[in-house]
């Protein structure tokens, strides 16, 4: 079928269109039915939606498929104009479009236009079939006249198939019962007559051609009434060279009742008082027969088609009806999702593509789409900006499968993993099995991103902590079994040599050295002091320049989580559902943004009430303010080791026992601390950059003079070099 195209504004129109600005991205307002009525007017550039898929929406397939003329499984513009036009036409008030009423009433029809007059014509019969004094036709009614007019006719096609007569009848009333009766015993007489005409070409093989005597002696001893599966496959009587079979003797008795309904219907009648029945003369009925069934045949394919022909035209007739009835509660919803793409972004109503809900994690996501194709799917959402979820979902009820993609867009993922399961809820309220098939990680928030740092730390600290113990167990298991293996091995050597096995001398101790372990715990002392003396200092430090501490400490964290923050923050304000319906066969012309606001609204957080619950299995607690000076003596121990490390103490004089000297005690110390991460700690700080580097040295240092040196005079030490 060649497409007949609308003709679509070419360039500025002189209508006033509205306009209306969502998810940042400004679109046109369709608000009235005059709005709709000048569709072709509008500029295809303004338009959110190209084409979009018939199958796969949660919008009627029958009204895709009456807006789509050329049925190629796509709705474009031109499509969506012409039945825009097409409403406007048969209407008399567009307006009613708007309301989305699955009915209209007689006065609604605009009887001056051809097709309107017809249409109105269709509505005053459906309500007359129906009985019905309303002047209101609607789309239930115009489909259960249509499904009763169908069984109306099927009943009507089984009477006239009933009570057809043909031209003639070669058996009279008994000639389906002797078509019945010839078909039953078709093969058999065929089979017969190969045989008789085999046994003319060969006589010796009269034997092999008969029932064999062995044959019959096998089966003699059991109730022959109950073989009458075996005996049906001897030939219907025994072969005779005269090529005719006897009508009265000599019928195999498993095929006896068969051919006596053949002589009772047919051979009485063509072939009366005959003993014998001839090849030619049975394939003369066979062709009679099937002459009779053709003829049969043909009558009830004229009236069938004929049938099927009058049930056509009455639902061509009706379709204009069921077209108008199905646009005017349909069409404004899809122009809401094609022009202007409000229903997504309306948290009271779902948009056309999306199929359901997913319950994971304590979380329900709203954004769930039908996916078609995964292979596009792999090349087109990863471009979106969004973290999706892509399921196989099986619903035992419906004995279906199908993939969805969910957006995740609020929360966090340290549970999401492929393989995990979940529930699906359709739009219509069924349940599927879910499972995680595939996960495209991007950032959900900033929070999120704010901690991630954080996480991957505390991640790769057990990692190191756990790979370390795993060593030292496994070198530990090694060194026992290794001297155990010893041990056995020099028993059993004195054993064969008949030697007593002779006690081995321990190892003499070393005299305890006390002015070693002295040494060992005066640098102890000495480091515990100087970093008591410094966690004093920097106390000090932050009564007396509170402020400037706590800049430095945010500079800290800015920092560590800057960059993360950074980067999510350009991904949020970019993510885009454009690349996902792309891969669905969507055709997106304008972007369809989900920026940090609107994505909050498509995943729903579980939520309790602040209560006080009393359980009696949870584990006791570190009271809070304990967590938090472990929090805070933690946070200083770690920035402690990398201004250490750092050097940053090498600039005060007055501080000379934490300058970073490798021959001095309290490296050596420090070094057993931090020496497994110092590299890391120094590459953390190196990646500050110069401007905020200069900026926390400037204020670290006025808080460090403040508490190191309280009572010296300010030029006792030397001004830290900017």
């Amino acid at each position: 079928m060649k497409k007949k195209l609308t003709q679509l504004s070419k360039g500025k129109s002189d209508y006033k269109w509205q306009y209306c600005s969502l998810g940042g991205v400004t679109r046109v307002n369709i608000t009235s039915g005059e709005d709709i009525a000048h569709l072709g007017e509008l500029d295809q550039k303004l338009w959110t939606v190209l084409s979009c898929p018939v199958h796969g929406l949660e919008l009627e397939e029958r009204t895709l498929d009456l807006i789509d003329s050329d049925r190629d499984g796509k709705i474009r513009v031109e499509e969506v104009v012409a039945a825009a036009q097409w409403l406007c036409k048969v209407l008399k008030d567009p307006n009613k479009i708007l309301l989305g009423k699955d009915s209209v009433t007689l006065s609604d029809i605009n009887e001056a236009a051809e097709e309107g007059a017809q249409l109105l014509e269709d509505a005053k019969k459906v309500l007359s079939i129906i009985e019905s004094q309303g002047e209101e036709v609607s789309l239930p009614q115009l489909m259960d006249f249509l499904s009763h007019y169908d069984e109306d006719r099927a009943n009507e096609l089984k009477d006239l198939l009933d009570n057809m007569k043909l031209d003639a009848y070669p058996y009279g009333e008994n000639s389906d019962d002797a078509v019945a009766a010839v078909n039953a015993i078709r093969d058999k007489m065929a089979d017969y007559y190969l045989r008789c005409r085999f046994l003319q070409f060969h006589d010796d093989c009269g034997a092999a051609l008969d029932v064999s005597a062995e044959k019959v002696a096998e089966i003699s001893e059991k109730n022959l009434a109950t073989c009458s599966d075996e005996l049906s496959k001897y030939p219907i009587s025994r072969p005779i060279a005269t090529c005719v079979l006897p009508v009265n003797e000599g019928i195999n008795p498993a095929w006896q009742g068969a051919f006596d309904k053949v002589k009772m219907l047919v051979l009485d009648v063509d072939l009366p008082g005959k003993e014998s029945v001839s090849e030619k003369e049975w394939n003369d009925i066979v062709a009679k027969v099937d002459a009779y069934v053709a003829a049969k045949a043909d009558k009830v394919k004229e009236i069938e088609d004929g049938m099927a022909e009058k049930v056509k035209t009455e639902h061509e007739t009706m379709a204009p009806l069921e077209k108008l009835l199905r646009l005017n509660r349909d069409f404004y919803r899809l122009l809401r999702n094609y022009v202007m793409m409000t229903d997504f972004y309306d948290t009271t109503v779902d948009a056309v593509f999306q199929a359901g809900k997913l319950y994971i994690d304590s979380r329900c996501l709203n954004l769930c789409m039908k996916v078609t194709d995964m292979a596009k799917h792999a090349d087109m959402a990863g471009l979106s900006g969004m973290y999706l979820l892509y399921c196989n979902c099986v619903s035992k009820t419906k004995n279906k499968t199908m993939d969805i993609v969910a957006v995740l867009t609020d929360g966090d993922v340290d549970n999401l993993r492929v393989g995990k399961n979940a529930i699906f809820y359709d739009c219509s309220g069924q349940d599927w099995d879910a499972v995680v098939t595939k996960i495209i990680d991007n950032p959900i928030s900033i929070r999120q991103a704010f901690w991630s740092p954080y996480k991957k730390f505390g991640n790769w600290i057990t990692e190191k902590l756990n790979k370390s113990a795993a060593e030292k167990e496994s070198k530990s298991f090694e060194s026992l079994t290794s001297k155990a293996d010893s041990a056995s091995t020099t028993l059993a050597t004195q054993a064969q040599s008949g030697n007593a096995p002779v006690a081995v001398e321990k190892s003499k101790k070393p005299p305890f050295d006390i002015a070693k372990f002295a040494g060992i715990f005066a640098a102890i002392g000495m480091a515990v002091g100087y970093i008591a003396g410094a966690a004093v200092g920097l106390g000090k430090a932050f009564f007396n320049h509170p402020i400037t501490i706590i800049v430095f400490i945010l500079l800290i964290f800015v920092c560590v989580s800057g960059p993360s923050v950074f980067l999510a923050w350009s991904k949020l304000r970019k993510r885009n559902l454009g690349p996902v319906l792309n891969a669905n066969g969507w055709a997106v012309n304008a972007k369809i943004m989900v920026n940090t606001r609107f994505g909050a609204t498509l995943t729903d957080m579980a939520s309790y009430p602040k209560m006080v619950l009393d359980d009696p299995y949870s584990e006791k607690r570190m009271p809070r303010w304990l967590r938090w000076i472990i929090t805070l003596l933690v946070i200083a121990v770690i920035i402690f080791g990398i201004l250490y490390f750092k050097g940053y103490f090498n600039r005060y004089d007055n501080m000379k026992a934490l300058h970073y000297d490798e021959t001095s005690i309290v490296y050596r110390v420090v070094d057993k601390v931090f020496g497994s991460v110092k590299g890391e700690l120094v590459d953390a700080v190196s990646d500050v950059s110069e401007t905020v580097a200069e900026s926390a040295t400037k204020g670290a240092e006025t808080g460090a003079e403040a508490g190191a040196t309280p009572a010296a005079p300010a030029e006792a030490a030397p001004a830290p070099a900017q």
